[in-house]
This record gives structure tokens, sequence and C-alpha cells, in this order.
């Protein structure tokens, strides 16, 4: 393969993926939507939540398995959750995705998060403590 060629793979590809952090966007918006069916919104949700979440079905350490189900697990569910969705709100959400493309972000979501990470390093030195300190 020629290094044209090779370029426009990756090319192809990092448009892909552009795409599906798009659409995975564009179903968050979806589920927090009134006007979102139910089972779509219940979809929507879970399929966003999976797609941004650090936690997958199988780890990514895991040889070929680990990628193989980011790669297979998002784009059906991309796909079955936006068939649920009228089409008409699925390119609203696309549009609106469009404009923000970064991940949502919440002050509360972050409070937790810093208080959890918080409470595991006290823990963590409370237990060390007494068995490294002379």
């Amino acid at each position: 393969m020629t290094a044209n060629g090779m370029a426009d793979v990756w090319n192809r590809l990092r448009d892909w993926a552009r795409r599906m952090k798009q659409d995975v966007m564009a179903l968050w918006l979806a589920a927090r939507d009134r006007r979102t069916p139910i089972m779509a919104k219940v979809l929507a949700a879970a399929v966003a939540a999976y797609a941004f979440s650090p936690i997958d079905l199988i780890p990514d350490f895991v040889p070929v398995l680990g990628y193989l189900d980011d790669l297979v697990i998002v784009p059906l569910g991309i796909l079955a959750a936006a068939r649920l969705v009228p089409p008409a709100l699925m390119a609203e959400f696309r549009a609106a995705a469009a404009q923000r493309m970064v991940r949502p972000s919440s002050p509360a979501g972050l409070a937790i998060v810093i208080a959890l990470w918080l409470a595991t390093t006290a823990s963590l030195l409370c237990w060390l403590w007494p068995r490294i300190a002379p």
C-alpha cells in the first residue's frame, strides 16, 4: 500500500471515530430530551453511558477482545438507539452534538469523583501508615 493509500485509510478511520463520538453525544442529548420516546431514551442513555464510561465489559488489556467489544457494542448500540429516535429529532441532536463536541460536564459529578479519590487515598494511607511508620 502506498503512503497516500495509508493516509487515506487513517483519514477515513479518524472521520469514522469522529462521527461515532458525535453520535454518542447526540444520543446523550436524546436521552435527556423529553420529546424522545421512552424506549429510545433508555437505550440512548445506556449506549452513551457505556461509551463515556472508562469501564468496559471486557477490559482493554485483554488481547483483541478488549478493543473488539468497543468496536462492536458501541456502533451496534448507536445504530439501534438512533433507529428508535424519530429522524427529525435525531437530526436535531446530531446538529447540537456537532456544535458541542465536548464531553458532558457536571460540577456535581466532578465533586463526587474527587471525593471518591480522596476517600480512597485517605483509606489507603490510614491502612499503610502503621505498616511503614517507624
